[in-house]
């Protein structure tokens, strides 16, 4: 079938799709639940959408469209205690991070739904292995174009969000040196990484159906790039987060995505180029890697820099277009996190250091996810 139109929607409006892990209540292992989870959820009214995903040890809440922080954190946190409050009564805990520490993947159920069994027959022991949790951003665009060139302008900022929501340092029990080893997972996904560099719509449609013609693609769910967009929801949508350990910080790093795409609209600083992803692949690699201490180097300048000197700088520069979309309490709240907290790595690395047992890392992760995480003035 072909390639959607491109159906504009409010521009710069906001929604958040956020994969969580269902965890054994005795051990914090992942464990067998959405079927049960999902069909107690459905007796319950609730805002957004809780849905399932590719194993039964995982399940997905997706907000409805925003404009700014208030509207959004309200509502994930709605969607948060709709989860944790059925979980509870199954005896299952719910928390975030973008990979649980010490799973094996070769347990994993896949869901019975038939995208997902398709998945598991095209790419074998990897549906398994993806067993792994994100956090998709998606910004609204007034057209297709307006979609290309945020999502080629935003290529210089995918290491920013990496190492914001990094939060998988561990895999397979042992400590993999990574921030976020989560995206290892989807590297290896033959259609992840880069999307083409067009420009205009009409050429990424017929770079669309040579894709199709080839019998590689049958929709745009079959692309795992890191950036892709959506056109039957008018969106571009970022896909390298990993899901962060509260909603807050979920929050805070897609008003962030949303400040900048303003900042990109409104002052245009200069349009994008092929050469702007020359360093990508290192850039990405040291964020994984290093997370906020990576070393960054600049696809216009080629300066080198701390990543989290660069996005405080970045900070800097789209204030006043945070500030217009009431996202103030967004930018404080990462301006605090790169100056004291971290990322969420930092913080299951020092959990594990104080307990010595993965287990309960997984235990205070999930008392973490049902909590408020407080929120500084603006």
């Amino acid at each position: 079938m072909p390639l959607d139109a491109f159906k504009p929607s409010g521009i710069l409006s906001l929604g958040v799709e956020l994969e969580l892990q269902i965890l054994a209540s005795h051990n914090c292992d992942l464990t067998r639940g959405a079927s049960d989870l999902l069909a107690l959820i459905e007796r319950q009214p609730h805002p957004g959408e809780i849905k399932p995903e590719i194993t039964e040890s995982m399940v997905e809440i997706n907000s409805s469209i925003h404009q700014g922080f208030e509207s959004l954190i309200a509502e994930l946190r709605e969607l948060r205690d709709v989860v944790v409050a059925a979980a509870d009564k199954l005896n299952l805990r719910i928390c975030g991070g973008g990979a649980h520490p010490f799973q094996h993947w070769e347990e994993r159920t896949i869901y019975d739904m038939p995208r997902f069994h398709l998945l598991s027959d095209l790419y074998g022991y990897l549906a398994k292995q993806f067993t792994v949790f994100g956090q998709h951003v998606h910004i609204g665009c007034s057209g297709g174009d307006e979609a290309l060139y945020l999502l080629h302008s935003l290529s210089r900022y995918v290491p920013h969000f990496i190492a914001l929501t990094a939060s998988s340092p561990f895999y397979q029990g042992v400590d993999t040196a990574f921030d976020s080893s989560r995206l290892n997972a989807v590297f290896a996904f033959p259609l992840s990484g880069r999307a083409p560099f067009v420009l205009r719509w009409n050429q990424f449609e017929d770079y669309f159906a040579k894709m199709q013609s080839l019998g590689i693609v049958a929709s745009m769910k079959d692309f795992y790039w890191d950036i892709r967009p959506k056109p039957e929801f008018g969106t571009i949508e970022v896909r390298v987060c990993d899901t962060p350990l509260t909603v807050e910080r979920a929050a805070a790093v897609a008003c962030y995505i949303q400040a900048l795409c303003r900042y990109l609209l409104v002052e245009r600083p200069r349009p994008p180029r092929e050469d702007d992803y020359l360093p990508y692949t290192y850039n990405r690699f040291q964020a994984c890697r290093f997370g906020l201490d990576a070393n960054y180097v600049d696809p216009v300048t080629s300066a080198h820099n701390t990543l989290r000197d660069d996005i405080l700088a970045m900070l800097d520069r789209t204030s006043q277009h945070a500030r217009e979309l009431e996202s103030e309490w967004a930018m404080a709240y990462l301006r605090s996190a790169l100056r004291t907290r971290g990322n969420d790595a930092q913080w299951v690395r020092a959990a594990f250091q104080n307990t010595r047992s993965l287990n309960e890392v997984m235990r205070e992760q999930s008392r973490r996810w049902r909590s408020d995480e407080p929120l500084l003035p603006r």
